[in-house]
C-alpha cells in the first residue's frame, strides 16, 4: 500500500516531460504539464482544458461509438468525427437506392437528419483519484463496487467505472454521461472520405477528407434519452470554435481524445510474443481480404455489403505489418533488452529494490512462455473459423432465441419471431457465395496450423470425422447446401413455426449452428485460459511498472492508453523518413489530381471535385491558404494511437484546426515506443472539411451554425 500511494504522489510532481511524447491525464495537467505546454506555445490554462465546475474543452470532446473520438462544433450538438469512424453506421443506413456511403449525403434541414440505431456518444463528467481506496489487492473488488455504487447514486443517469492505470498502480473513478439519440447529418462520398483506401492507409502524404457529421439529441430537459421524434438537439455545455487561419511549420498543436491501447510498459519477452500472435492474424486476414476484394470489385452491391468489413480488417492488418517492419528497422527488441539490463542493474544496487522488483521480470517471462501457446491458439481460432459468417449468424440467432424464451416465460415461438426480426438486418451485409469461399480458405488455414492439444474441432460433421483429416471442400459444400442460414428467407421458413422444446432441439441440429457451438466453445475456453494466465501475471506486471516509474522518476510519466480521455501536445512538423527523402508538413488538392486513377476504386475522384483543380484563391475564398492553394492534410508530432481517430486538433487557443485520423508508416511501433524523429499524427485540415461541406455539399446551413473565425 505504501508503495502505491508513494507512486501516486510522485506522479503529480514529475518534471522534464518532452512536449511531443505522452498521452496525459487531464486531472494532472496543472501539476504535471501546463508550465511546459505554455512554454511550448499554449495560451490556455489547465482549467480552460479540464474543469469539473466550469465549462472547459473536455466538455466538447466525446467518445464516439465506443471506439473513436468526436467533437462538438456548435451550440446545438453538431458533431464532427472521422469518415472512417462513421463508416459502418453510414453503411447501415445505405441502400442501393440511397447509397450514402458511396454518394455522400447532407441534411439541409434538421428534419433530414437520420436516426442511427445503436449509436451513442459519451461525455466525460469528471475523473477522481481513488488509488488510496483501491490500494489493497485483496479488498479491491469490494472497494470498487462501493466506489461505483456511491458514484451512481451521486450522479443519476450517468455511467461510472473505476479504471486502472500504470498496471494497477493508480486508479481513477470516471463518470460519463451517455447520449443514445445520435443522428447522421452528413458526409462526403467515400471517394473523398476514404480517398486512397488501403493503399494510402497509414501513409504520408495523404489527400483524404476523412470526416463525417452527426448531431446529438436529448429530451427537452437536455437529458440523455433514446430516440424519439420529440427529442431536440442537445444544448451543448461547450463547443469548439473553428479557426480558418491554417497552420505553418512549428505551430503549437494539441490533440484531445480517447486513445485505445498502448504497450509501453511491456517487457522484451512480451513484445516478442505479441509479434508472433499478430503474425497469425496477418496471415489469416490476408487470406480473407483477397477473396473479399475480388468479390467487391466484381459487383457494386457486394462492395456496399462488405466495404466496412474489408476496411476494418485491412486497417488493423496493415498496422500489424507496419509494426513488424518498424520493430525490425528500428531495432525495438534489442533496445528494450538494453533498457531492461540497465533496469536490472539499478534494481540490484539496493536490497529494498530487489525485494520489491527483483523477481518481476523473470516471473513475467515465465508467465509469457506459459500463456503463449494458448494465446496463439485463441488468435488462430478467432481469426479463422470465428470469421465464417454463416456460423456467426447462427450463433447470434440462437442466442437471441434462448434469451428471448427466458424473458418470455418459455414462449419459444415468440422468442423465435423476435430473433428473426433482429436477424433480418444482418443479412443486408451478407453474400453467401463469398462466405462459402471464405469458409474453405479459413477452415483450411485452421486445419494446417492448429495445435490439437488446445483446439478440438471434431464433431462438426455427422459422420464424426476428425477435423485434422476432414475434406474441407466436401464439408463446406455440405454445410452451405444443408444449412438454413445461407439466407434470411430459408431461416424464416425453417424456424418461424417452431413451438416446442423438441422442435427447437431438432432445429438446432442445423450444421451452421453446430459449427458455431464448436467454434464458440473453442474460442471461449481459450479466452478464459488466457484471462487466468494474465491475472496470474498481473502482480508482477504491476511491480515491474512501479519499478520503471521509480527508476525513471523525472522523465515522461503517463499511463498506457485505455480508452480514457487524454491530451497530447506538440507541434506541426515535417519529417525525413530516410536519407535523401523529405516530407513536407502539408498536402494540397494537386495531390488528388496526381493520384487520380479511374481504374482503381481507391483513387477515383468525384466529378464535383475535378473543376476545383484549376480554381483561383478567390474561388476557394476563406478556405484557401496564404499560398493560394487548398490545403487538405497536415502532420504534427502529437502522440496518438487507435481511438484517437476523429480527435480534435487544437491550436494554442483551443480552436479547431483539424481532425486527427492516422499515424504514419515509419513509426508503426509507436504503441510500444515513441520515436520523436519519425512519429507523426496525420490530420485533415479543417479548411478542407469546411470546403467539402460548403462548396461541394452545398450545406451552408451547417456552415452558418458553426462559430468560425479567421
Amino acid at each position: 500500500m505504501k508503495r502505491i500511494l508513494a507512486l501516486a504522489a510522485a506522479l503529480t510532481i514529475c518534471v522534464g516531460a518532452m512536449a511531443d511524447e505522452g498521452m496525459w491525464l487531464l486531472p494532472l495537467l496543472q501539476s504535471m504539464n501546463i508550465d511546459i505546454m505554455q512554454r511550448e506555445g499554449c495560451r490556455l490554462t489547465a482549467e480552460d482544458i479540464y474543469s469539473v465546475n466550469h465549462g472547459s474543452l473536455k466538455d466538447a470532446v466525446v467518445q464516439f461509438d465506443g471506439g473513436c473520438t468526436g467533437e462538438i462544433v456548435s451550440r446545438d450538438g453538431l458533431l464532427l468525427t472521422n469518415h472512417h469512424c462513421g463508416y459502418s453506421r453510414i453503411q447501415e443506413l445505405s441502400t442501393p437506392e440511397h447509397n450514402y456511403l458511396m454518394d455522400g449525403y447532407w441534411a439541409l434541414k434538421r428534419n433530414q437528419e437520420i436516426p442511427v440505431p445503436g449509436l451513442s456518444v459519451k461525455f466525460l463528467v469528471y475523473m477522481e483519484d481513488v488509488t488510496e481506496k483501491m490500494s489493497d489487492p485483496e479488498t479491491r473488488p469490494l472497494a470498487q463496487a462501493l466506489i461505483e455504487g456511491e458514484a451512481k447514486e451521486a450522479n443519476p443517469g450517468c455511467e461510472v467505472a473505476v479504471e486502472s492505470f500504470y498496471d494497477s498502480n493508480v486508479f481513477y473513478l470516471i463518470v460519463y454521461r451517455n447520449y443514445t439519440d445520435v443522428r447522421f447529418v452528413g458526409a462526403p462520398p467515400s471517394s473523398i472520405g476514404k480517398f486512397g483506401g488501403d493503399t494510402d492507409n497509414w501513409e504520408w502524404p495523404r489527400h483524404t477528407g476523412d470526416f463525417s457529421m452527426f448531431r446529438v439529441y436529448a429530451d427537452k430537459k437536455g437529458r440523455p434519452a433514446d430516440y424519439a421524434p420529440s427529442n431536440v438537439p442537445l444544448k451543448a455545455k461547450q463547443h469548439l470554435t473553428i479557426s480558418l487561419k491554417g497552420v505553418k511549420e512549428g505551430d503549437y498543436a494539441m490533440v484531445m481524445g480517447y486513445p485505445g491501447s498502448t504497450q509501453r510498459f511491456q517487457t522484451a519477452a512480451q513484445l516478442k510474443d505479441m509479434l508472433q500472435v499478430q503474425r497469425i492474424a496477418i496471415d489469416a486476414r490476408l487470406t480473407r481480404e483477397a477473396l473479399m476484394w475480388d468479390a467487391m470489385c466484381s459487383d457494386a452491391a457486394i462492395m456496399l455489403q462488405y466495404a466496412d468489413k474489408y476496411a476494418t480488417s485491412t486497417n488493423y492488418r496493415k498496422k500489424w505489418q507496419g509494426e513488424e517492419k518498424a520493430f525490425k528497422d528500428l531495432n525495438i527488441i534489442a533496445r528494450q533488452e538494453a533498457k531492461e539490463e540497465a533496469f536490472i542493474a539499478w534494481v540490484n544496487e539496493d536490497p529494498a529494490r530487489i525485494e520489491k522488483y527483483g523477481e518481476a521480470m523473470d516471473r513475467i517471462a515465465a508467465a509469457t512462455v506459459a500463456a503463449s501457446p494458448v494465446q496463439k491458439a485463441f488468435n488462430l481460432v478467432y481469426e479463422s473459423a470465428f470469421q465464417i459468417e454463416i456460423q456467426a449468424l447462427a450463433f447470434s440467432f440462437i442466442n437471441n432465441v434462448l434469451g428471448g424464451a427466458q424473458e418470455n416465460e418459455g414462449n419459444i415461438n415468440q422468442a423465435v419471431l423476435d430473433a428473426l426480426d433482429k436477424l433480418k438486418k444482418e443479412y443486408d451485409s451478407y453474400y453467401a457465395p463469398l462466405d462459402r469461399q471464405e469458409a474453405v480458405a479459413l477452415l483450411g488455414f485452421l486445419q494446417e496450423r492448429m495445435d490439437t492439444s488446445l483446439v478440438m474441432m471434431d464433431g462438426i460433421m455427422p459422420e464424426g470425422e476428425h477435423f485434422v483429416d476432414l475434406d474441407i471442400d466436401k464439408y463446406v459444400t455440405w454445410l452451405f447446401n444443408t444449412s438454413a442460414f445461407v439466407s434470411y428467407e430459408k431461416v424464416k421458413e425453417a424456424w418461424s413455426g417452431i413451438q416446442t422444446q423438441e422442435e427447437l432441439q431438432e432445429a438446432m441440429q442445423d450444421p451452421a449452428m453446430q459449427l458455431s457451438f464448436n467454434v464458440f466453445s473453442n474460442a471461449y475456453g481459450l479466452y478464459l485460459k488466457t484471462k487466468q494466465l494474465e491475472e496470474a501475471m498481473e502482480p508482477y506486471r504491476s511491480a515491474y511498472t512501479a519499478g520503471l516509474l521509480e527508476w525513471q522518476e523525472g522523465q515522461p510519466s503517463y499511463p498506457d492508453a485505455n480508452f480514457t480521455m487524454r491530451l497530447t501536445y506538440g507541434h506541426v512538423m515535417p519529417y525525413s523518413p530516410k536519407d535523401g527523402l523529405f516530407y513536407d508538413y502539408f498536402t494540397t488538392l494537386r495531390g488528388v489530381q496526381e493520384k487520380e486513377d479511374p481504374s482503381n476504386p481507391e483513387f477515383i475522384v468525384p466529378e464535383a471535385l475535378k473543376p476545383w483543380y484549376s480554381a483561383t484563391p478567390k474561388q476557394f475564398g476563406n478556405y484557401a491558404d496564404k499560398d493560394g492553394t487548398l490545403h487538405l492534410c497536415f502532420i504534427t508530432n502529437n502522440d496518438i494511437t487507435g481511438g484517437n481517430s476523429g480527435s480534435p486538433v487544437l491550436d494554442a487557443y483551443g480552436r479547431l484546426i483539424g481532425l486527427a485520423f492516422d499515424g504514419n508508416w515509419e513509426s508503426m511501433s509507436s504503441d510500444v515506443i515513441f520515436e520523436p524523429e519519425l512519429q507523426r499524427c496525420i490530420c485533415v485540415d479543417i479548411r478542407y472539411v469546411l470546403f467539402c461541406i460548403d462548396k461541394l455539399g452545398g450545406a451552408k446551413n451547417l456552415i452558418r451554425e458553426m462559430d468560425i473565425v479567421k
